[in-house]
């Protein structure tokens, strides 16, 4: 059966990636209409989150919000797929770091740092675009995926662009081994933490939040600087990346201080077009205690 699903994803993909992108947004028209109309994918969860993050808007504005979300969502599932088949060039082009001089900068000293960003706007190019236009080696963790022939093809892929997958089964082992050398770690840092034993509680869109600690664990321990990475749509297609520094010397903060800026810099995106995050995972689903 994984055998089937993956020359399925990987016909989509060759499918997609032939597509020039005016006809492939015709296409996430419609995907859009089988997700929220036909099918109703995760729609209590999206509309259960939206309402209780935006509790001063009305129910029109909620669903409003909800249906520009689904828009957004057949976006990137099919810019996902196309990201396979870009050129470098259309990569750079569409996923564009305005201020590469911040990253090289650490580079040039020879220090790693860690690259914080969120599921907001297209973060899937984030492994592809970074390794394309700042000098670091680029190390993107992931959760590996189930099935392990799509799962080696992503790796193959994302390493033609400077990108090395490193799984956050072995985050502790990567930072180690490579603690001699500059890198650029990417941590995507709003997932709801598997394990809230040790996680980092903090207010987010007006609820208690659990977030996990792993960036700044790291971040702390090789007192490495954190960079967030502000991700804005521009025009359909188009993003522009924007490089933040919110810590250079994590070793001096107080406990939890750069999971606050961390959580408030992501908020603060957010809240500038909230349609644009991840409203379909089931985000607030501990609880304190």
């Amino acid at each position: 059966m994984k055998i089937i699903s993956y020359f399925f994803v990987r016909l989509m993909i060759l499918f997609i990636g032939l597509m020039p992108f005016s006809i492939l947004y015709l296409f996430s028209d419609v995907v859009y209409f089988f997700l929220f109309h036909l099918v109703g994918y995760r729609r209590k969860v999206v509309f259960d989150n939206l309402g209780r993050s935006f509790p001063a808007k009305t129910p029109d504005e909620i669903l409003l919000l909800a249906k520009r979300y689904y828009h957004h969502l057949s976006d990137i599932t099919l810019e996902s797929l196309k990201g396979f088949m870009m050129s470098p060039n259309e990569i750079v082009r569409r996923h564009h770091i305005i201020n590469t001089e911040l990253a090289d900068y650490y580079y040039n000293k020879g220090i790693s740092a860690i690259a914080v960003t969120g599921h907001y706007n297209n973060w899937e190019w984030g492994s592809l675009s970074p390794g394309l236009q700042i000098k670091y080696p680029i190390i993107a963790f992931y959760k590996p995926m189930s099935n392990a022939l799509f799962d080696k093809y992503a790796k193959k892929h994302r390493a033609k662009f400077n990108t090395k997958l490193a799984s956050i089964r072995g985050t502790s082992a990567t930072f180690e081994e490579l603690a001699g050398t500059p890198n650029a770690f990417i941590m995507a840092a709003d997932q709801s933490p598997s394990n809230i034993k040790d996680c980092y509680w903090i207010n987010f869109l007006y609820q208690d939040t659990a977030w996990l600690h792993g960036p700044e664990k790291y971040a702390r321990k090789f007192n490495l600087p954190v960079i967030f990475i502000d991700i804005q749509k521009s025009k359909r297609g188009f993003y522009e990346l924007n490089l933040i520094v919110l810590a250079e010397n994590p070793a001096s903060l107080p406990d939890g201080e750069i999971t606050r800026l961390y959580v408030q810099q992501l908020e603060k995106s957010i809240l500038q077009e909230p349609a644009y995050w991840l409203w379909s995972h089931r985000r607030w689903k501990h609880k304190r205690g």
